[in-house]
C-alpha cells in the first residue's frame, strides 16, 4: 500500500504541472490577485499580535510588551465598546433583511422586460449610484436634508415644522437603510441577472407552450435557476455583516455626536478612540480582531445552515 501511495504522488504532482501549464494564461490572470491578496491581506496579519500587547511607539509592534488578555477584559467591561456592538449587530441585520431581498426582485422584473433597450437604460440609471462615493453622497444627502432643503421646504409648504433627521436618532436608521438600498440595489443585481441569462430560453418557451404564467415561469424555472448563487451570496453577505454590512464609509460621512447613541458601530467606535480621543492601538486591535472572529462565526454557520437546506455551501 505504501508503494502504491509513493508512486501515485510524483504521477498527482505531474498531473498537476500538466494541467497549470495547460491553463498557464489563466493561472496567469490569477496572479495579481493572489500577489495583492499576499500583500495587503495576509502580511499584515502579524499586526494581530498587537491585539495582546500594549503599544510602544519606540519598539513598534514587535517591540511592544505583552499584556495577554488584559485588552479584551477592558473591552467587554467598556459601556461604548458594548454600544457600538449593539449597533453594528441592528444596522447590518436590519440592512441584510431590507436590502438582501431588493436586487433579486429588481434582477427578476428587468429580465421580464421584453424591450432591450429599456432593460440597459433602467440598468444603468440604477447602478450608476454605486460608483458615488459616500464622500459626495453624504454632502448630497445633507444638502437635500437640511433646513434649507428640499425636503424641510416642501414639509414647511404645508404648515409643518422643519425636521433634522441627520441629527434625530429615530430617523437616523430608516436613513441609512434607504441610501445604502438606493446606492447598492443596481450593482448587486447584476451578478443575479447573469444567473438569469444562463437560463435555457427553450425553457421558458416549452412552459409558456404548456400554459405556464409569468408567475409559475418565474416560480418553477427562474427561480430555480438562480437558487444557487442566491445562497452563495447570502453566506458572503452573513459573513460580511460586521464589516460592509455595518459601512464605515457610510455611517463616519452621515452621523453626527448627536446619533452616537444609534449609529456608532465598531469601525467608528475603533477609528474615534484611536485617531480622535487617542487611545491604546492594542486595546483597538483587539476589539477589531473580535470582530473578525464573530465575522469568522457568522460566515460558517450561514453555510453550514445553506448546505442542511440542500444547497451548496462555499466549502
Amino acid at each position: 500500500m505504501r508503494n502504491e501511495a509513493s508512486v501515485r504522488a510524483p504521477k498527482k504532482k505531474k498531473m498537476l504541472w500538466k494541467t497549470m501549464l495547460q491553463y498557464k494564461y489563466f493561472y496567469l490572470m490569477v496572479f495579481p490577485v493572489l500577489v495583492w491578496y499576499a500583500l495587503f491581506s495576509y502580511a499584515p496579519m502579524y499586526g494581530v499580535t498587537l491585539a495582546f500587547k500594549t503599544f510602544d511607539y519606540s519598539g513598534g509592534i514587535l517591540g511592544s510588551p505583552w499584556v495577554g488578555f488584559e485588552h479584551f477584559k477592558t473591552i467587554w467591561s467598556d459601556a461604548d465598546f458594548h454600544t457600538a456592538f449593539k449597533n453594528t449587530m441592528i444596522i447590518s441585520l436590519m440592512k441584510l433583511v431590507v436590502h438582501f431581498p431588493m436586487p433579486i426582485i429588481l434582477a427578476i422584473l428587468l429580465n421580464e422586460f421584453s424591450r432591450k433597450r429599456a432593460r440597459q437604460f433602467f440598468q444603468t440609471v440604477l447602478t450608476f449610484p454605486h460608483f458615488i462615493s459616500w464622500v459626495v453622497l453624504a454632502g448630497i444627502i445633507s444638502i437635500i436634508l437640511s433646513r434649507d432643503g428640499v425636503v424641510n421646504q416642501l414639509i414647511m409648504l404645508f404648515g409643518q415644522e422643519a425636521i433634522s433627521p441627520l441629527t434625530d436618532a429615530s430617523s437616523f436608521r430608516p436613513i441609512l437603510y434607504i441610501t445604502h438600498v438606493w446606492r447598492e440595489i443596481g450593482w448587486d443585481s447584476i451578478i443575479y441577472l447573469a444567473a438569469l441569462a444562463g437560463i435555457n430560453p427553450e425553457l421558458y418557451e416549452a412552459a409558456e407552450m404548456d400554459g405556464a404564467n409569468r408567475f409559475k415561469r418565474l416560480l418553477h424555472i427562474a427561480w430555480p435557476g438562480m437558487k444557487s448563487t442566491v445562497a452563495i451570496l447570502l453566506i458572503l453577505h452573513v459573513g460580511q455583516l460586521l464589516t460592509q454590512g455595518a459601512s464605515f464609509d457610510q455611517i463616519f460621512n452621515l452621523y453626527s455626536s448627536p446619533v452616537y447613541s444609534v449609529s456608532d458601530v465598531i469601525d467608528t467606535y475603533i477609528y474615534r478612540t484611536s485617531f480622535q480621543v487617542g487611545g491604546d492601538f492594542g486595546y483597538m486591535t483587539a476589539a477589531g480582531l473580535i470582530k473578525s472572529v464573530i465575522s469568522l462565526a457568522l460566515l460558517a454557520l450561514a453555510n453550514t445552515i445553506v448546505k442542511r437546506m440542500g444547497e451548496e455551501g462555499l466549502y
